[in-house]
């Protein structure tokens, strides 16, 4: 071979071994991410201009002067909130006044109450805003707990997005030094094999960040209560210790608390019933068993809208008065990548 095609060879070596690592590294990071799926999803509900509405449910999230909803249905609804609106106690004692709230007082995981009317941009325009105190103490409490986990959970991104770029550059370098040691022995398979590897590397770190928040279900158990009670049976007690017996032998897991009740009483009642009985789940979680209000995801109570029995019978009302108690488990931190780069279990 004459010496001018040799270095043209080796010219076109040194440019894969360059480009390769970053091409696998773009390509990668362009993904589509879980939770951006997921937001797609969600029922947005537009409200008529000018129409009068009543709704209720918890608030996922505010801005400012307004504020996203979502109902037991699942629907989510943004509520803007102006000066003239009513901001006060949802109250049990009718022989004194509500006490009057600011906007400042709602926050994320509080359930209220809404009247208004639509506006031309399909939000609901609020006249009255009601909740009580129970309901705003349990939503502070949440989010006393949930904001630093999220401020931390950002500055772990952070970290490991460097971690990230750092590693690259490390990659390269080395991917350097071996284009050169390979070139000099003329070792031009040698270079494409270095380059594989360091391709399969880029794609395990990218495969282990994606999957941190996939979780799969570890445990399950439903605990089921009284005709119109939320009080724990000893029975409910214990099987709750076996819940977090379990949890605190797991990585990185979550506890998901849903409330539910039978048909028995009317829609609104059995909402507050379901509710009472979910939070006296997470009450006994936190305080008897001491697990930590960062690990249980906000709990909810959906009334008498999923039951899982037939609500004509007796036996079917009484499985119906229930909470689902799950433990949930980060695959991207206890599964283990396979050689080709992927976390198993993915493709379940």
């Amino acid at each position: 071979m004459k010496k001018g095609s040799i270095s043209n060879c080796l010219i076109a070596v040194m440019s894969l071994m360059l480009t390769a690592p970053v091409f696998a590294f773009q390509s990668s990071s362009t993904q589509p991410q879980q939770g951006a799926q997921t937001d797609s999803r969600k029922m947005q509900a537009q409200v008529v201009s000018g129409e009068k509405m009543k709704a209720e449910g918890t608030v996922l999230k505010r801005d400012g002067n307004s504020f996203v909803l979502r109902d037991t249905s699942g629907k989510e609804l943004t509520v803007n909130v102006a000066p003239n609106t009513k901001v006060e106690e949802k109250k049990g004692n009718p022989f004194r006044g509500a006490k009057k709230y600011s906007i400042n007082q709602i926050s994320r995981g509080l359930y209220v109450e809404v009247e208004g009317r639509g506006d031309s941009s399909g939000v609901l325009a609020a006249d009255k805003i009601r909740f009580s105190n129970d309901a705003q103490r349990v939503a502070l409490s949440i989010d006393t707990q949930v904001t630093p986990v999220e401020n931390r959970m950002g500055q772990d991104e952070a970290r490991l997005t460097e971690a990230e770029q750092n590693a690259q550059r490390l990659s390269g370098q080395v991917d350097e030094l071996a284009q050169v040691a390979n070139l000099a022995k003329g070792g031009a398979a040698e270079a494409q094999k270095t380059a594989d590897a360091a391709i399969a590397g880029v794609n395990q770190t990218n495969d282990r960040i994606s999957s941190l928040d996939n979780y799969e279900e570890k445990a399950s158990k439903t605990v089921n209560f009284r005709v119109g009670s939320a009080v724990l049976s000893a029975d409910a007690k214990a099987m709750l210790d076996e819940v977090a017996v379990q949890a605190k032998t797991e990585q990185g897991f979550l506890i998901e608390v849903r409330g539910f009740a039978s048909s028995d009483g009317s829609a609104s009642l059995n909402d507050r019933l379901s509710e009472r009985r979910a939070d006296a789940v997470v009450h006994y979680l936190a305080k008897d068993q001491e697990i930590p209000l960062r690990r249980i995801v906000l709990p909810f109570g959906y009334g008498d809208s999923q039951p899982v029995a037939d609500n004509s019978t007796r036996d079917g009302r009484k499985e119906n008065r229930r909470v689902e108690v799950k433990i949930l488990v980060s695959r991207g931190l206890t599964s283990p990548v396979t050689a080709g780069g992927t976390v198993s279990g993915d493709a379940q």
